[in-house]
């Protein structure tokens, strides 16, 4: 049977909780000190630890000093004088999680149901690191560059801890894997992971699919329904391009990252949330705020832990592996395995990518489908077109990697291209419109281009075309 310690100098508190974990098929027992608490964990390693940190004769984060504590048992820190900073210093200490009284019976049987020893956690991320220069790939990413061995050290630190994560880079870097590969990590692996795209949900449906409804709380509601809140409980909520979320919304998520309740539509009665929040976006957050797309407010409560995934034209060195991965990976499932030639894996490494890895995966799968034979060469690969200049890299044999560029190269439009001219006074969605449609009248409509020069993804500009087709006279020439 699990043994679990509760250190807390409030008797009645301590109590309360000891009786709580004791219904959890748990032994426990009580410190009101550290001296206590010291001398219990002599007498018995606990499974988990729960530590109030204003104690009689210290904090509470003293005991974080103990190796063979932090190794063996799960600390989640317990109490009423709740901060950023004081639960950033206690995960970064090793603390597995942060709780704020009054506990709720919910939350604390979550905390009980996915216990793990700190030091198996570990091993696991020692072991997937240790195989990465012979495998290529962390979790479900791949690449051995130095940008890529920074991002799987933070995940490593990250993914063990409850601390809520804010992705940020440009479309097609692999901000959902990241997120995937987080969760794997983390203790809630045994719960669902469920991944939403804000801006692919109707406004007019999103509040609904997130939080749920009530049978007939709105026309067509025929029936109860569990929104991604409630699906997603024990586990993990990935919420995609935050920043497409209506500011209406946003208010109604801030308040469940400050509670840890929420209510579905229709409903008067408030529900427990047991997930860990890992948010998204291809936008510079706080460009976002100063475009009223993102709260500020919202910004500093999910941006406890960023994480900035690098462009692939940044790391052109994982090109080859990244593309031969997925070589391998579609000639598994079509059961015809292919090799790429020096001059495909040449050509691959001049090519700028602005849709970035999920655009490479997209033009080997059509050289693919293209090939005669058993060699894929460079005839059905993208190419550097005017205005968007290629990367300068030397041809690579199959087996080496491509080299990474003197300096990044970025997608842009050229010198001769018409000015966009605004007078001071122009509001920031003004100016965005007109940049938009002047930039894609520019390349004569050709939406991917577009969206690769402005920096966002093609559903973004999608769906800036359809608010802009809506209420505007050149609705013909926008579609």
């Amino acid at each position: 049977m699990p043994h679990a310690l509760v250190v807390d100098d409030d008797i009645d508190s301590a109590t309360s909780m000891r009786d709580l974990i004791a219904g959890e098929q748990f032994t426990v027992a009580v410190a009101h000190n550290l001296r206590d608490a010291r001398r219990q964990i002599s007498l018995q390693q606990p499974d988990i630890l729960l530590l109030d940190l204003l104690l009689p004769d210290g904090n509470g984060m003293e005991l974080l000093a103990n190796p063979q504590l932090m190794a063996h048992s799960e600390v989640v820190l317990c109490t009423g004088h709740a901060s950023i900073e004081t639960s950033i210093q206690a995960l970064r200490l090793g603390a597995a999680d942060y709780l704020v009284k009054p506990i709720k019976l919910k939350q604390l049987q979550g905390v009980l149901s996915r216990i793990m020893k700190p030091a198996a956690m570990k091993a696991e991320v020692e072991d997937l690191t240790a195989q990465l220069s012979t495998s290529g790939h962390f979790g479900h990413l791949w690449g051995t560059s130095p940008s890529m061995q920074r991002i799987y050290e933070q995940i490593s630190r990250v993914a063990a801890t409850s601390v809520t994560v804010f992705i940020t880079g440009e479309s097609g870097t692999g901000k959902e894997v990241v997120a995937q590969t987080v969760h794997d990590l983390s203790r809630r692996r045994k719960q669902p992971f469920l991944a939403v795209n804000c801006g692919a949900i109707s406004p007019n449906l999103i509040e609904s699919e997130i939080f749920g409804h009530e049978k007939g709380s709105f026309t067509g509601a025929e029936r109860q329904h569990q929104g991604f809140f409630e699906r997603a409980s024990g586990g993990t909520l990935f919420l995609d391009e935050i920043t497409e979320m209506p500011p209406e919304l946003q208010v109604k998520l801030l308040r469940v990252l400050e509670t840890g309740r929420f209510m579905r539509v229709g409903s008067t009665v408030s529900q427990e949330s047991d997930v860990r929040i890992i948010a998204a976006t291809n936008r510079l957050p706080h460009e976002a705020v100063a475009a009223g797309r993102l709260r500020e407010d919202l910004l500093y409560r999910l941006n406890v832990f960023p994480l900035d995934l690098p462009p692939l034209r940044e790391r052109l060195s994982d090109l080859g592996l990244l593309a031969s991965h997925f070589l391998a990976d579609i000639g598994t499932q079509e059961g015809r395995p292919r090799s790429f030639t020096p001059a495909a894996l040449a050509q691959l490494a001049r090519y700028h990518w602005p849709g970035n890895v999920r655009e490479l995966r997209n033009a080997v799968q059509r050289a693919y489908v293209m090939a005669q034979g058993d060699t894929i060469d460079d005839t059905w690969l993208p190419r550097g077109e005017a205005g968007l200049p290629v990367a300068e890299a030397p041809a690579v044999a199959a087996s080496a990697a491509p080299a990474v560029p003197q300096r990044p190269v970025v997608a842009q439009v050229p010198a001769a291209a018409e000015a966009v001219v605004l007078p001071i006074g122009t509001s920031v969605a003004q100016a965005e419109r007109l940049l938009t449609l002047a930039t894609l009248r520019h390349f004569n409509h050709h939406k991917e281009r577009t969206a690769a020069v402005l920096g966002i993804s093609l559903k973004t500009l999608y769906n800036r075309l359809k608010e802009y087709a809506a209420d505007s006279p050149e609705a013909d020439e926008i579609a």
